[in-house]
């Protein structure tokens, strides 16, 4: 067996006990919500940490845009949902200039999309049009009306959700825009238990019409800059490296992972390693992020893309070949 490269022992001290406790609070707030679900908590808080944002594809009434509220309002900030339908235009999301005739000028009157986190709810049920207008608001965190470029509140965050694709009335997301999403995942159906704890729960009250918020805006900025102080030793950079080639050189892989992927993936690994109070990214952190960050990246040459199911499961496959560092 070829030697496989090895990791040194971890340097420095571990991220502060204030952001430990921080984090733990934003999680165990949204846990409490989305009950059963730990993992998808865990990808949700990843996501926000590493600027990202998140498209959540499943089958309705599982949880999709109960993660969403969870998520905004435990942030203390400004929280818009869109609900995305076909007749819906790109100045209904970004704002319009409207005409005031007392001052005989026009004024910006912004949209939805300027707030902290935006639910944009069933995205793919709008036009390739309306989707589209987010392209610069997710990857810049600004937008452009009528010539004037507008900065967009820190943090922002993206919260999508989408039908599975065989649904009627549905626009598959192009490429370019499946891109800007730093993971797409899917929440599933909830144990037994859960389901059991969500029916006696929610018969007389919504929880979240309780939930308050534990984390200042401000505090996740801080949070957000310091996931980008987290060590990713040249073990770990070389294993994203040998993923990004996997995928480029797969005979079935029409389009491998582009060198936003692999930042992508590497942010990620660091933002996990804050949630698990380390200040260094271990091949784990890699390994479980792959596949919902590289996953919808991915275009296949039998066009088993379109399946997201099928997509992970390819991946995951592709993961098992390489060697996985020390």
């Amino acid at each position: 067996m070829a030697d496989e490269p090895s990791l040194p022992a971890p340097l420095g001290p571990a991220p502060r006990a204030f952001e430990h406790r921080a984090l733990a609070r934003m999680r165990d707030n949204v846990a409490g919500i989305l009950l059963g679900k730990p993992e998808v908590v865990e990808l949700a808080l990843v996501t926000l940490l590493a600027r990202g944002h998140l498209l959540l594809e499943d089958i309705p009434g599982v949880g999709k845009t109960t993660l969403a509220r969870a998520l905004a309002q435990s942030l203390h900030g400004r929280f818009r949902r869109i609900q995305f339908t076909a007749d819906l235009l790109p100045s209904d999301v970004l704002g319009v200039s409207v005409y005031q005739s007392e001052t005989a000028t026009f004024v910006f009157q912004p949209g939805p999309i300027f707030a902290h986190v935006v639910l944009a709810d069933e995205i793919n049920r709008t036009t390739p049009r309306t989707q589209s207008c987010l392209l610069e608001a997710m990857n810049d965190g600004q937008v452009s009306v009528d010539g004037i470029t507008r900065p967009l509140p820190a943090p922002f965050l993206v919260v999508a959700t989408q039908n599975p694709q065989e649904y009627l009335g549905t626009y598959p997301l192009p490429e370019s825009q499946l891109d800007r999403f730093l993971m797409r995942i899917r929440i599933g159906y909830p144990d037994r238990e859960s389901e059991r704890e969500v029916l006696r729960t929610r018969r007389r009250v919504d929880p979240l019409h309780a939930l308050e918020p534990v984390l200042a805006t401000e505090e996740v900025v801080r949070l957000q800059a310091l996931v980008r102080e987290i060590r990713v030793d040249p073990a770990i950079e070389d294993y994203i490296l040998a993923i990004a080639a996997a995928t480029r050189d797969h005979p079935e892989i029409e389009v491998g992972m582009s060198p936003r992927a692999s930042l992508a993936l590497s942010a990620a690994a660091q933002a996990r390693a804050l949630v698990h109070s380390r200040d260094y990214v271990i091949p784990d952190d890699v390994k479980v992020l792959a596949v919902p960050v590289c996953a919808h990246r991915v275009v296949f040459r039998d066009g088993v893309g379109l399946d997201s199911l099928a997509a992970e499961g390819r991946m995951h496959e592709l993961l098992e070949g390489l060697p996985v560092p020390r």
